[in-house]
Order: structure tokens, then sequence, then C-alpha cells
């Protein structure tokens, strides 16, 4: 296991070598110590089957991060944007390099029917956690569409493979916990760009265990079967962002603002939907995980 960790932040510290020149002075000695504790949460959750292993060490590198990777004339979203520049780079390496040739290679070799296919699968397996957190949010109709999608699209579209509740008009209310947690008052906190995995928040970063444990594909007892469809969701989604990676890298702008600016954005419209509480204004602290990308091909 420490052989596993040191390789993970020997490896953050190569992506990371051509650093910002703005980052904060410590930021070296944070980036590291951030992917060391959540990759040794990630271990320990695997053996000792703790989530809460996981939560502590994200919570802890975040709260290092807050008090010294941000700086005067920070973005008021984005206090630790000297850590998010620098993880983004490291999350774009390892997207060309890795990610982005997968995902140009399945878009080319699997046809458009079966591509949109396995985007309903996953997305009617994501049905079930919307309905557990739309209960969760005292949202009764939003509960009632995630479970109706889900009985329909299982019971006639071949367990998910057709989205047939789309077509009687039975829309899709996506939730998460992170959601839920804002839906009851806890804030949103920073931006922050997670390893891997990229734009996110304080908030819904923590609440990722419990996403974990409501995400259906972790159920299969296969562990084979697991981690193929984990893998194939990962190429899929992958694939469904192709095209808006192509119109990001041809403007003249900064991307990472651009992307931040834009998720920041999505998570403050879905935050506006009928059925919030009465006196909820639909601010940021309200909105959620950017929804999936539907399958557009």
């Amino acid at each position: 296991m420490k052989k596993a960790l040191s390789t993970l932040a020997a490896s953050v510290l190569v992506g990371l070598a051509g650093g910002n020149a703005h980052a904060a002075p410590r930021l070296e000695l944070l980036v590291p110590a951030y992917f060391a504790m959540w990759a040794g949460g990630m271990l320990l959750r695997r053996y000792y089957k703790r989530a809460s292993w996981q939560s502590l060490g994200m919570l802890a590198a975040t709260a290092l991060l807050a008090g010294c990777a941000s700086g005067p004339g920070a973005h008021p979203d984005d206090p630790l944007e000297p850590y998010n520049r620098s993880m983004t780079r490291f999350n774009d390496g390892v997207d060309e390099a890795v990610l982005k040739p997968v995902a140009t290679a399945y878009k080319d070799a699997v046809p458009s029917p079966v591509r949109t296919g396995v985007n309903n699968f996953f997305g009617n397996l994501g049905d079930v956690w919307s309905f557990v957190n739309n209960v969760l949010q005292l949202r009764p109709e939003e509960a009632l569409s995630s479970l109706v999608r889900f009985n329909v699209n299982t019971v006639f579209g071949l367990g998910g493979v057709l989205d047939i509740a789309s077509e009687m008009g039975v829309e899709r209310n996506r939730q998460d916990f992170g959601l839920t947690l804002g839906r009851w008052g806890v804030p949103t906190g920073p931006y922050l760009v997670l390893p891997l995995l990229g734009p996110s928040t304080v908030r819904d970063t923590l609440a990722m265990p419990v996403d974990r444990q409501g995400n259906l594909v972790g159920q299969f007892d296969s562990v084979s079967a697991r981690n193929s469809l984990y893998a194939l969701r990962l190429v899929d989604t992958r694939a469904g962002l192709l095209g808006a990676g192509a119109v990001l890298e041809s403007a003249a702008l900064d991307k990472y603002s651009f992307t931040r600016d834009v998720f920041l954005q999505l998570r403050a419209q879905s935050a506006q939907r009928p059925g919030a509480r009465d006196g909820d204004g639909g601010d940021d602290n309200d909105g959620m995980l950017p929804p999936e990308p539907e399958a557009d091909r």
C-alpha cells in the first residue's frame, strides 16, 4: 500500500512539474499531499470497507488547500485557483494520453444506436439514485417521475437500453447527494478540481462516498463485471464530450476559466426548477453536478 501511495503522489508531482508561476508558495507540497490523501482514502476504503476514510482524507486535504492555496484577487467562487489550474493541467495530460484516444476509437467503432443504448442503460440505473434523493429532498413529483422512468424503461425498454419513458413525456430529474445536502442548507463551498475526476465543489466532493454507495453499478457482485461497467461508462461519457472539447479548444479564450464558469452556471440553473422550497432563490448553494451528457448521436 505504501508503494502504491508513493507512486500516485510521484505521478502528480511529475504532472505538475510545469506548474503555474502564480501558484501559492506551498502549492508544490499541498497538491501531492491532497492526491496522496485522496488515493490513500480510496485504498483504505477498498481494504477496510469504510467510506469514512475517503471522506476524512478529502476533508483534511481540502482544509489544507483552503488555508494555503488562495491568494489576493482570487475569483470569489474559486479561491483555490492556483491548485485547480495545476490539477487541470494534470487531468488534461491524462485525458490527452489515455481517455481521449480511447473515447475517439470507441465513437468511431461503435454504431450510434449502440452508443445511444449504452447511454440510456446507465441513465436508467441513475434514475434509482435520483428517486432516493428526490425523496430525501421531499420532492414527490420528481420522485414519482424517477420511479416511473425506471420501471417503464426496465420492463419495456430492454433493461433501460431503450428510453421509452422519454417518448412518453416523463422527464428525467437527475439528483445526487450533493444536491440533497444543498437542499437542506449545506453551502456549496469553493470550486474544486479533483484528480482524474475533474470539476466539482467541496460539498459534492464530501458527498461522493454516499453517491458511490447509491451507484447500482457498484452493487454487482462480480468484480470483473463491475469494473467493466465502470470503464464502459467512463469511455461512453468521454465520447459524448468530444464535440464540446473540440469547440472549447478552438475558441480563443481561457479554457480553465470558461470550463469553471460554465460548470458553476449549470449548477445554478439546475437549482431553479419547480418543487424548490418556498424562499429558495436558486442560488449556487442549491446547485448540483452538471447532468451526464445525453446521447446526442
